[in-house]
């Protein structure tokens, strides 16, 4: 991953490399046909290597993303494509200051509700934000966001636990 990063950085092709081998480590995900032959040792490495090379060319992947395809066929790792994409990932989310974070609302968020929150939460921490959500009704409302190891908790259950301690702090004086 950090190889092929290297290379489509100088070539200037990042965009187009992250989304040929996002779209391989897909297929492969989504197919346990795939996922059982290049994980088994029973299959000779010639055959994986043209199995991953036909998929890789008839899906025009970019020219680095088939030679990474290539390399791990070679050294029959690509049952660790799923990893190499996740790595790849991570590294194109680094450079383009895109930050993942966990969202936890009391209902679902519609689609410009969960944009909206986005945006809010990139100004806050400087960056562009990914958002996966989560529902847990236990919260009652608001929003608790996870961004990195910063947790943002507007939720209305820690709004009620803050006025209880207010309030006994309070009474206790």
């Amino acid at each position: 991953a950090g190889a092929l990063f290297d290379v489509v950085t100088k070539n200037n092709t990042m965009d187009a490399a992250h989304a040929g081998l996002q779209e391989f480590a897909a297929l492969v995900a989504n197919s346990a046909e795939l996922q059982q032959v290049f994980a088994s040792p029973a299959v000779p490495l010639a055959k994986k290597r043209a199995v991953a090379e036909t998929l890789a060319t008839q899906g025009n992947l970019p020219v680095e993303v088939q030679r990474l395809i290539s390399a791990l066929a070679d050294r029959d790792r690509l049952s660790f494509i799923a990893d190499v994409a996740k790595a790849f990932d991570a590294r194109v989310m680094d450079a383009k200051h895109v930050l993942d974070a966990h969202v936890t609302t009391a209902v679902a968020l519609t689609p410009d509700r969960t944009q909206a929150l986005a945006d809010a939460l990139g100004k806050a921490v400087g960056g562009t934000v990914r958002i996966t959500a989560s529902v847990d009704p236990a919260i009652v409302g608001g929003v608790v966001a996870r961004v990195g190891s910063t947790v943002y908790d507007g939720s209305v259950t820690r709004q009620l636990e803050r006025l209880k301690s207010q309030l006994i702090n309070s009474q206790s004086k």
